[in-house]
């Protein structure tokens, strides 16, 4: 998982946390959480508990938000 900027859906879960506003489509919230973004001088790590080595018909290849 990684961020990218992105316009606000109807589709998201929006989360406010120390002046920076994440968004995470809720159905990806739901299969991923809980998503943790840590922050450091170089940018940001994300870790959730989203399994991306369950097989080659899973991940990104089916979806256009990664």
């Amino acid at each position: 998982m990684g961020l990218a900027l992105d316009e606000q859906r109807d589709t998201d879960e929006v989360y406010n946390v120390d002046g920076y506003t994440f968004l995470v489509e809720k159905s990806l919230n739901q299969t991923a959480a809980p998503i943790q973004i840590d922050g450091n001088q170089f940018g940001f790590k994300v870790n959730s508990q989203l399994n991306l080595s369950q097989g080659a018909d899973s991940g990104c290849s089916s979806c256009s938000t990664c």
